[in-house]
């Protein structure tokens, strides 16, 4: 991958996981239990995926490397993150949801400073502060979130710090001799296999057999693009390395936002604006690692 083909790949991967939020939320009106939800989730990846690796004629990697992997991943960028987000989405706009993930790379950065997998650089933190700043002129009192909602906030956080956890250890550990699909494929099977018993200890199984209705139409898609762009996003930090794909987020934010105005009808203050405003100016200080672009070319 050249610099502007890893751009596209994080403007794509931004744009399609911005619609996931409010379809998200769309799913959750359904008021099945979350683990219910995550189940439901993973089980489209499953087939989605499995017919992706099918098609490709690549079958399932299952050697302790890839196993480790798959647990790891299934953890910290599926099970605990996306409990987090069902139990938060119902609280808080789908829009404010997507601006909170844009907390991702603020958490990555840290992280790959302590671990020495990345350097510090006084342009790529301004361009990470400025992002933090957005954030921070969103959630200010009256811009965008009711008193009531404040309290779900660090909850909702939870789900940024989980995926910059598992990006940062793709990062360091790779895939396992893995692509994306197979790497993703395997991880869904194994989230499966692990939410299985966490919605019968539960008691959060629900029917999955018909009539559908819109919300379960939303999860569907959702969990459809989830498992088609998550596999694109492993890839990415795989390649180009945690932070560069950490940067998904904020685009995640500003295609949020639209698509939470155009699904769902949501509408945010004149400050919201000026915060993406100042997001957007942080993705372009903020750029990849030239030794993590080197390596992709």
């Amino acid at each position: 991958m050249t610099r502007w083909q890893s751009v596209g790949a994080l403007v794509l991967l931004g744009v399609g996981w911005g619609s996931t939020q409010p379809l998200g939320k769309i799913a959750a009106s359904t008021g099945h239990p979350p683990f219910m939800l995550i189940l439901g989730q993973l089980v489209v990846c499953v087939v989605v995926l499995g017919a992706l690796t099918l098609v490709r004629g690549k079958g399932l990697v299952l050697t302790p490397r890839a196993l480790v992997f798959y647990v790891v991943v299934a953890i910290l960028g599926t099970l605990v993150p996306n409990l987090a987000f069902y139990i938060s989405v119902h609280r808080l706009p789908a829009g404010i949801m997507s601006i909170l993930i844009s907390t991702v790379p603020l958490m990555a950065f840290p992280l790959n400073l302590a671990l020495r997998s990345d350097r510090f650089e006084g342009k790529r933190l301004i361009g990470l502060l400025l992002g933090l700043a957005g954030v921070a002129i969103i959630a200010a009192p009256g811009a965008s979130l009711e008193p009531g909602m404040v309290a779900f906030l660090p909850l909702a956080l939870v789900g940024p710090c989980f995926y910059a956890l598992e990006g940062t250890f793709v990062a360091r550990y790779g895939t396992a001799g893995m692509d994306p699909v197979q790497a993703m494929f395997g991880t869904s099977i194994v989230g499966v296999l692990m939410c299985l018993p966490l919605v019968w200890l539960t008691g959060s199984w629900v029917s999955p057999m018909p009539p559908w209705g819109k919300a379960e139409g939303a999860l569907v898609l959702s969990s459809a693009l989830h498992g088609l762009l998550y596999a694109g996003y492993v890839g990415l930090a795989a390649r180009s390395g945690a932070v560069f794909a950490s940067q998904s987020s904020y685009i995640v934010t500003a295609a949020g936002l639209c698509w939470a105005m155009l699904l769902l009808g949501e509408r945010f203050s004149p400050l919201v604006f000026v915060a993406l405003a100042v997001m957007l100016l942080g993705v372009t200080l903020v750029k990849p690692r030239a030794r993590a672009l080197s390596a992709a070319t």
